[in-house]
């Protein structure tokens, strides 16, 4: 269970570091990588809902036993993500360089899988000893 914590407390963390700064760089995207931003209800919808995922991590990271469940969509988060990003620099339309933040979200997904299973391990054998 301390893998799946710390797998959980890690991510959260890290995606609250790198997510909140984005309300304050609406401006800010739009000139250093143009065009600019047209639909600020878009972004700012993305921004928060990204955000309330790196909450919903630090939740998991409280219980992973009792919310293992919470992994799957979780993983779904993590995949969709670094998949669109790929998707997006193989159409010419992101650069390489946000090829970090796929692999980043790719590398948390695999970490979140492995939790899952490990957890589901460990969870068995905790609910044998009651």
């Amino acid at each position: 269970m301390k893998f799946a914590k710390v797998v959980f407390w890690v991510a959260g963390i890290w995606g609250v570091l790198v997510i909140t700064p984005l309300y304050f760089m609406f401006d800010l995207i739009g000139k250093q990588d143009p065009p600019l931003i047209t639909h600020p209800g878009f972004y700012y919808g993305f921004v928060g809902c990204a955000l309330a995922w790196q909450i919903a991590f630090l939740i998991i990271g409280s219980n992973p036993v009792r919310l293992r469940p919470m992994m799957i969509p979780s993983v779904v988060e993590k995949f969709t993500f670094a998949a669109a990003v790929v998707a997006l620099v193989m159409q010419g339309r992101m650069h390489r360089a946000d090829m970090v933040f796929a692999a980043t979200d790719l590398t948390l997904g695999v970490l979140f899988v492995a939790a899952f299973v490990k957890t589901g391990r460990e969870g068995g054998k905790e609910s044998k000893g009651d």
